[in-house]
């Protein structure tokens, strides 16, 4: 798995074990080792607890009674909850951030981070950007869910990262079978950003609510595109089986 030689050591760990986790090569119940991101990503011990903490609150890997981590599993309702759970709250903060009228410098910053964004959509291999696109992603996310100007929502955001796949860092590194559809599915997902940001700046609330809902589903159509590859399937943690039920 190629990861961006630009990233601290500590992103190059989170991205590294990650991916891990979401192609299948680690399973449920395996031990996540810290000796072994240092040998994998070429990071020092303090970078890879880092990166294990991170990806535990994130809900893809448990902190065991008697210590150490293991890979978590999920179930069918766990995903599919997630997903709604993430595009409840979300909704609601970029209504909010409409209705409030979201500050200058924030419209400015969702904006730059468009323009980013749209370099990225736009490259002859978005789907070997992914990475680029994740960190793009949650920082043009944590503006939106900034501007609704709300301790509260913020409180419940913060609480949403433990739930697995409640937020897009699903998006690794995809075989060649599946690159033309992650492109698309990040090129529409950008398309429902700017409207987002601009149902923002136009103070129209229940339109950037609807918006971000119908954005959360972009997370199921990534899962449901690596289901149906042609190579054995590698999501993790009993997910595919659960997803193959959900469509029975």
């Amino acid at each position: 798995m190629d990861i961006d030689p630009n990233l601290s050591q500590t992103e190059r760990a989170v991205y590294g074990l990650r991916g891990l986790i979401v192609q299948g090569k680690l399973k449920p119940g395996d031990r996540v080792l810290e000796q072994a991101l240092v040998d994998a990503f070429g990071v020092s011990r303090t970078p890879a607890r880092a990166a294990m903490q991170r990806i535990s609150e994130e809900g893809l890997i448990s902190l065991q009674p008697s210590g150490g981590y293991v890979v978590s599993s999920f179930t069918e309702d766990d995903v599919f909850d997630a997903i709604s759970i993430r595009g409840t709250l979300e909704g609601m903060a970029a209504r909010m951030a409409a209705e409030k009228g979201a500050p200058a410098r924030v419209l400015k910053a969702m904006h730059e981070c468009l323009e980013e964004l749209d370099t990225v959509v736009g490259s002859s291999d978005v789907a070997g950007r992914q990475n680029d696109y994740v960190v793009l992603n949650d920082r043009l996310h944590e503006l939106i869910c900034g501007a609704a100007q709300s301790p509260m929502v913020a409180r419940a955001l913060e609480r949403l990262v433990a739930i697995p796949f409640s937020v897009n860092n699903s998006f690794t590194d995809v075989p060649a079978s599946a690159k033309a559809g992650v492109r698309d599915i990040l090129r529409g997902a950008q398309e429902q950003h700017r409207n987002i940001v601009d149902a923002i700046e136009n103070r129209e609330g229940t339109r950037a609510q609807a918006l971000m809902i119908e954005h959360s589903r972009s997370t199921w159509k990534y899962l449901d595109l690596m289901l149906h590859l042609p190579e054995p399937g590698t999501l993790p943690g009993g997910l595919e089986a659960a997803l193959r039920a959900r469509r029975s």
